[in-house]
């Protein structure tokens, strides 16, 4: 026969409530605030009408029971005295009319029976409704001499501006990580509970700066581990990744170990964890570990002290440029996961990423490898022996066959073997390969041929013939009727502009803007080659001025216009008068 056992259950008063500040020296952070209103009472400056507003659980209403406890004191009363009779307090949630305030300020006119002061405390204010703000105006701001009015409210924004005019305000903060972890401390003392630093720790940062939310965590965790408070209880209690998931995390992406982390994400989704929170907190990690790597910003790290060491030693394993590229690539994670088709693909493929920024063991070198001559003496290979091309002298009678002898060529260098009509060109090894259809390629493909202009060459090896300005301009008129041939119309009504000025070998130029300049040293190569080969002489180069006085010049007026017009063609004129047409 089984025996039923009764259990006698004590009455549990919560931790919220057990542990209720019943002075202003027991409120949790909020030191400002608390000073403030005992001096005003020391002083007599006690305002007939304040606003306390901030986050939930920050310590608003208790303040207020304070404050009405300490104005009606005098030092004769007992210790467990709540001057009940002289503090009411007013729910604006469930009485918001305007009879509630009507019949609140019929009760403001009889005078306390007991004590100095009648306070009225109205939580959560701003659920008043306009009518009934507007029924309280007139007595908040002309309330009696014994009575005070405290409101409280989450919601300062929605309260009307004329009833915030009529009230001292004070902004409650929320509770600090540190304050919320200390309090917590002298609780589990106070209980003769054994708990971690780092378990206190994670319950006051998942508080998010509430302290009643603290408390309420703090006794669901002690119901779940007893009397040894660990950090993996509270972890795992309150569905928290803990701090070593990270840890491990960072390890596997910073030796670019992907398999191990895919492994590990598919463990964390089996736990129930979802991939947008496992994200968030690693690009919070990746913060935290930047922090650490400057003395001035440690302080920022809000952990424990063991796990503050295991901060400091991991960020001395990553660069900041690593950590910079992991919290974008995380960020951006974090801001598509919602609205992602598959978000466990997209997670995957941002540890991948991440695995990645430090991954070079299949990069490819993109600069051209130069074999050091050294190389070749160790294997026994002998430079390489090239004729030097002969000089054509069909087309430019000037050009004389000279220097037949034997060049031996370096290995650092490279020989483009010209054409007949073409000297010997020894281009420098240092010139970048471009290729692509886009423009900045074909850009950079016009710098290429600018660049192979630089050449390395003997004084002896290339002609410097003289030439005279009325030679220069011939050629230059030859060239830019070849380009009009060509159709590059824009090119050659640029190239007239201006009149080319010989200054020893420099062709001096000036146009009257920078795009004109832009678009001859995109084209100078051809130029140059056109100008070098014609005039025998390979010491010529280009100077372009930009001078902007000159656009004037080109600066018509309608009548200038038509001036020029009929200078092309006369009958323009009797066009005019026959139609009667206006310029």
């Amino acid at each position: 026969m089984l025996k039923r056992v009764q259990h006698t259950l004590e009455h549990f008063v919560v931790s919220a409530r057990k542990y209720r500040p019943q002075t202003f020296k027991d409120v949790v952070g909020q030191d400002a605030i608390t000073n403030t209103l005992l001096n005003a009472i020391e002083n007599n400056h006690l305002a007939q009408a304040l606003l306390f507003t901030g986050p939930r659980g920050v310590g608003k209403t208790s303040c207020a029971r304070i404050l009405a406890k300490m104005i009606n004191s005098d030092g004769t009363e007992s210790a467990d005295e709540d001057f009940a009779f002289n503090i009411f307090e007013l729910d604006a949630a469930s009485n918001n009319s305007v009879d509630d305030i009507r019949s609140l300020t019929d009760q403001v006119r009889i005078p306390p029976q007991v004590g100095k002061y009648k306070v009225y405390i109205i939580d959560e204010v701003h659920m008043l409704s306009q009518a009934a703000f507007n029924a309280f105006l007139k007595t908040l701001e002309e309330p009696p001499k014994h009575c005070i009015f405290i409101l409280a409210t989450t919601e300062k924004h929605k309260i009307i501006p004329t009833i915030l005019s009529r009230c001292q305000i004070f902004d409650f903060k929320r509770i600090t990580v540190t304050d919320a972890k200390n309090y917590l401390k002298f609780i589990a003392k106070e209980q003769g509970i054994n708990a971690e630093d780092d378990a206190l720790h994670i319950i006051a940062q998942k508080a998010d700066g509430a302290m009643r939310d603290a408390l309420s965590i703090f006794d669901r965790v002690v119901s779940f581990s007893g009397k040894e408070l660990t950090r993996k209880a509270v972890t795992e209690n309150l569905n928290v990744l803990d701090y070593e998931t990270y840890f491990t995390s960072t390890d596997l992406i910073l030796e670019n170990k992907i398999p191990e982390l895919l492994l590990q994400f598919n463990e964390t989704l089996s736990k129930g964890f979802d991939g947008h929170h496992y994200v968030a907190g690693l690009a919070s990690h990746f913060r935290d570990l930047l922090v650490c790597q400057n003395p001035a910003t440690i302080e920022l790290l809000e952990v424990g002290e063991q796990t503050k060491a295991k901060y400091l030693e991991q960020s001395k394993k990553a660069s900041q440029q690593f950590l910079l590229k992991g919290i974008e690539f995380a960020n951006e994670t974090d801001l598509k996961y919602k609205s992602s088709k598959n978000q466990r693909l997209l997670v995957e493929l941002c540890i991948m990423q991440l695995a990645s920024i430090t991954f070079d063991g299949e990069k490819k070198n993109s600069s051209r490898f130069i074999i050091p001559p050294s190389y070749f003496k160790r294997v026994g290979i002998t430079p390489i022996l090239v004729s030097k091309p002969l000089e054509s002298t069909v087309n430019h009678p000037k050009q004389v066959i000279e220097n037949k002898q034997e060049t031996p060529v370096s290995v650092t260098k490279t020989i483009i073997k010209p054409e007949v009509s073409k000297p010997k060109i020894i281009l420098n090894s240092k010139s970048k390969r471009t290729s692509g259809l886009s423009l900045s390629s074909i850009r950079a493909k016009k710098e290429h041929e600018i660049r192979q202009m630089d050449v390395v060459v003997d004084e002896e090896d290339l002609p410097t013939e003289a030439f005279t300005q009325d030679e220069l301009i011939e050629v230059w008129n030859t060239f830019v009727l070849q380009i009009e041939d060509e159709g590059k119309m824009n090119l050659a009504a640029i190239l007239s502009i201006d009149i080319p000025r010989l200054k020893g070998t420099t062709i001096h130029l000036t146009f009257p803007n920078s795009t004109n300049k832009v678009e001859v040293e995109r084209q100078s190569f051809d130029l140059l080659q056109f100008l070098r080969k014609t005039l025998n002489n390979y010491d010529i180069s280009l100077d372009i001025e930009v001078n902007e006085e000159m656009q004037k010049k080109f600066a018509y007026t309608p009548d200038e216009k038509y001036e020029k017009l009929k200078e092309k063609n006369p009958n323009i004129e009797l066009l005019r008068k026959t139609f009667d047409l206006d310029l």
